[in-house]
């Protein structure tokens, strides 16, 4: 861990030149997220003393029952980026719809969308494990000062211009990408301030850690039942370990720092796959390759997948590089 002090407002600052748009904007946009995370990380963490876990009676639009957690996280960061006037769009996965955010002043000229999972692995919080955000950042291809459209959203990964996520965990940490490398700053909940903990943030080539929820395995592909019996040989380095807790924010966390591949991969009940292409695997692939990883939907690169419509599901497989490679080439040989 460095001993740096610097918080996250220095780093911004310092770090401006390496962002290919105009100064001010992206710390806007960075600082609304880092609030609005400091005031749902205040909820979750004091998730068990109030009623504000359990259900919210409203299934999203994935069908999933919603906590109220996930609710208030959505109202949160919905309400921090609008009242900020940086983002002219705002896609969440909690949301049927996209919302478009009218700026009357025309100087306010806003030109990102922002695409939100606003609490990720939800379905942990009453049994007190890490949960996540995960945001995701484009810049506008309809003209400014135009109603944002469908279009904006419905962006290649590779086009995006900052993703990351927040970890309220045993300490809550925001990791980020601007596309020139990968920085964690974690959270002094004393003074409020994220300061800089994890500089260059990166996956190692291998790892000996498979993610994968072995439950569902006789639902999976060829491919991928043959890669987790490849992890679980006796045979060199192997058998790897099993680690999957289930919230996609912990468990890319883990295998990031030391090394590992997490897999959700399309199934007999999730023919598409689970997870979402715009508010998880696009904006955990641009860190994962900004990390020195890889993320593959188990044939091609996520980042250059061109999605069809908001709440599109992909296969998923991401993390260590060389782990990742091996399960494409058990799922082409399959």
């Amino acid at each position: 861990m460095s001993h740096t002090n610097q918080t996250l407002g220095e780093f911004i600052i310092e770090n401006q030149a390496s962002f290919k748009y105009t100064s001010g904007e992206l710390s806007r946009l960075i600082n609304s997220i880092r609030l609005a995370a400091k005031v749902v990380n205040h909820e979750v963490n004091k998730a068990g003393l109030v009623d504000i876990i359990g259900n919210a009676g409203d299934t999203n639009i994935q069908g999933e029952d919603q906590q109220k957690l996930d609710v208030y996280a959505n109202e949160k960061f919905i309400q921090t980026m609008t009242k900020r006037n940086i983002v002219c769009g705002i896609a969440s996965e909690e949301e049927d719809d996209f919302i478009a955010i009218n700026s009357q002043d025309e100087n306010h000229q806003n030109k990102y969308v922002v695409l939100i999972d606003p609490l990720d692995g939800s379905s942990n919080i009453d049994v007190n494990v890490s949960v996540g955000t995960i945001f995701s950042v484009y810049r506008r291809v309809t003209p400014v000062g135009t109603p944002v459209q469908l279009k904006d959203f419905l962006q290649k990964g590779n086009q995006q211009v900052a993703a990351g996520y927040v970890i309220y965990g045993t300490s809550t940490m925001l990791v980020y990408t601007t596309g020139d490398g990968v920085n964690g700053f974690t959270l002094n909940p004393a003074i409020g301030s994220f300061y800089l903990s994890h500089p260059n943030m990166e996956f190692p080539e291998d790892g000996k850690i498979y993610s994968v929820n072995e439950g569902n395995y006789i639902h999976f592909p060829k491919g991928i039942k043959d890669y987790i019996k490849y992890c679980q040989m006796e045979e060199g380095d192997r058998p790897y370990t099993s680690r999957y807790i289930g919230s996609l924010v912990s468990d890319f966390h883990r295998n990031m720092i030391k090394g590992g591949i997490y897999m959700y991969p399309k199934s007999s009940k999730n023919a598409k796959g689970k997870l979402r292409l715009l508010y998880e695997c696009n904006p955990m692939a641009f860190l994962a390759e900004q990390a020195n990883g890889k993320a593959s939907d188990g044939f091609s690169r996520i980042m250059d997948i061109e999605p069809t419509e908001l709440h599109e599901r992909v296969p998923f497989i991401c993390g260590s590089k060389k782990m990742v490679e091996k399960a494409e080439e058990f799922m082409r040989n399959a």
